[in-house]
């Protein structure tokens, strides 16, 4: 988990002071909620939540959290050299400024009055307050914007976190249902406190026990919320002032960026590289938004390091994270003032550029496979672990060799299956080794199967999902450990295609993009239509309950040249 934390102490703040509203903010929302179950419930969780909120501990941690957040990120903002960003980004900051307009009212009409005029301003207070006026719709504007806000810098910290990434469907369901429970909570418990105060013995119980704030006290808290309202509008001023002030400075002084793709730019000084790749429309991968807390955005240094001043602490320990060279640094970081040449190492997507050399990774269109085992788990349960390591390396030995026969080598082994890939001169030779390998490896597996037979074993079934389309090559993983892979939309899609071979109960799916490019165009009505994960349309694959005469299968199919 250190990873979620790397970045500058600014940015690691601003996570920490983030995570506490954010805390404030869900309890807040499901106490209000709790009115739409009992108002005993709804009153009992605000006395709960005040014992924390309103002790001296719990007031310094949130007024401090909310002050050091709020001050980071307008002090962020102030120091942006461009107001080009992406839209997720630009939509995190026009919340987060509506945020202070809107919940000033609220906290003037509710801690203040509490603190100042010794208003009792439990639930009850609240709801009476607001319920069927215009204010009421201003909070629930606020509720909507602090929830998005929240949930949106929530997702963009934890994204690159392989369990968020899994948890995702659920988490997004139940981000909705809390503003939903929320508002439902305050529209029932708002409609019950609004009838009783409409009763006249009623209304002056009520009023008595909140000690309800008389016309002046009102007049006194307006005056209050309209005055912090224009400082902060004072203070939004100034940071656009500042950021007049830079924008006319820094363009009297520019400076010429080459990129190694053959682009050329000339942006104001003062911006990081990152903010002059997005000032002038270059495409520049940025995972956490220019927070210095991933290397998504780094570069390789090809000319005019000794220019840029040394990397601090904290970019330091994110390119050491990765095994960077001494000349790679973070786009968000460094701010050229000389000419610099730079090299992309990511695409905006978060794939590897093409490069000629392996470490920078090479883009091919190729074909490739994923290979699974049937019922591995339940095959070997209760086995000992050598016997299994034994069993995998049997079969392996079997069929791996139909796939080197073809020119094609396995890239990678996962556990009881593996990814190869057929890397030949050009996409048609590509897709026919595929299609030669296949019938191999089930001609392969029969040969095995009769052998495990006249052992006393049952036999295995294999599951191949094929699929050709762009893959990046390169050397992934840190320096002197990084073995040669293949990484794109493909490995995945070739990966889900093996994993619904089981569901139609076949040996193996071959897309039609492969089938097409190694000369061969099956009839549509022999074609499966997949709906996997990732895809936008249903992907065409030719389903084969056994490979073994494939060659034979695909005759009739020839358009250009057989297998």
């Amino acid at each position: 988990m250190s990873d979620l934390w790397r970045g500058t102490w600014p940015a690691r703040l601003r996570i920490a002071s983030g995570l506490v509203l954010f805390t404030y903010a869900l309890t807040h929302f499901l106490n209000i909620g709790l009115g739409m179950l009992s108002p005993v419930w709804m009153d009992a969780a605000q006395d709960w939540r005040q014992i924390v909120t309103r002790s001296i501990a719990g007031t310094i941690l949130l007024y401090g959290a909310f002050s050091v957040h709020m001050v980071l990120a307008l002090t962020k903002l102030a120091q942006r050299g461009t107001l080009r960003m992406p839209f997720w980004e630009a939509m995190q900051i026009v919340l987060g400024i509506t945020i202070p307009l809107l919940l000033v009212a609220h906290l003037i009409h509710t801690r203040t009055a509490h603190e100042i005029h010794g208003v009792n301003d439990e639930m009850g207070y609240i709801m009476l307050l607001l319920y069927n006026t215009a204010d009421g719709w201003k909070q629930t504007l606020l509720l909507l914007v602090v929830w998005a806000h929240g949930c949106t810098g929530l997702h963009f910290w934890l994204r690159s976190q392989a369990w968020w990434r899994r948890a995702l469907p659920v988490m997004i369901g139940l981000a909705t249902l809390v503003p939903a429970f929320a508002l439902a909570g305050f529209l029932i418990e708002g409609r019950r406190v609004r009838a009783q105060f409409s009763d006249p013995v009623q209304r002056e119980s009520m009023i008595e026990r909140f000690n309800f704030p008389d016309r002046e006290t009102f007049a006194e808290l307006y005056t209050l919320t309209v005055q912090l309202r224009w400082v902060f509008a004072a203070v939004l001023v100034a940071i656009a002032i500042v950021y007049l002030l830079k924008y006319i400075l820094t363009r009297k002084r520019s400076v010429t960026i080459r990129y190694s793709s053959g682009l050329q730019i000339n942006a104001p000084c003062g911006l990081t590289l990152l903010e002059m790749s997005r000032l002038r429309g270059i495409p520049h991968a940025s995972l956490c938004g220019g927070r210095g807390r991933c290397t998504t955005c780094r570069v390789v240094i090809e000319d005019g390091l000794e220019a840029l001043p040394p990397p601090s602490e904290a970019e330091a320990s994110s390119l050491a994270a990765v095994g960077a060279e001494p000349n790679t640094r973070l786009a968000c970081q460094i701010k050229p003032t000389a000419p610099t040449s730079v090299f992309r190492v990511f695409q905006p997507d978060g794939k590897r550029k093409h490069r000629g050399h392996a470490v920078q990774g090479e883009e091919k269109e190729l074909a490739l496979l994923f290979l699974d085992m049937r019922g591995f788990t339940a095959r070997t349960t209760g086995q000992l672990p050598y016997d299994v390591v034994f069993l995998l390396n049997r079969f392996f030995d079997a069929i791996v060799p139909a796939i080197n026969a073809q020119g094609g080598t396995v890239d990678k082994y996962l556990g009881d299956g593996f990814l190869a890939v057929f890397e030949t001169s050009d996409t048609e030779s590509s897709a026919q080794a595929a299609l030669l390998a296949i019938e191999g490896i089930a001609k392969a597996l029969a040969s095995f199967n009769r052998t495990l037979v006249s052992e006393g074993q049952s036999p295995v079934a294999i599951g191949i999902g094929a699929h050709l389309g762009d893959v990046v090559l390169g050397e992934i993983g840190a320096a002197g450990q990084a073995p040669r892979t293949l990484i794109g939309d493909t490995v995945n899609t070739a990966s889900r295609i093996e994993g619904v071979t089981k569901d139609h109960k076949v040996q193996a799916l071959i897309s039609a993009p492969l089938l097409r490019a190694a000369g061969y165009e099956v009839p549509e009505n022999q074609l499966k239509a997949l709906e996997l994960r990732g895809l936008t349309t249903p992907l065409m694959a030719w389903p084969l309950q056994e490979a073994s005469n494939l060659a034979t299968l695909l005759a009739s199919f020839r358009q250009n040249q057989p297998v």
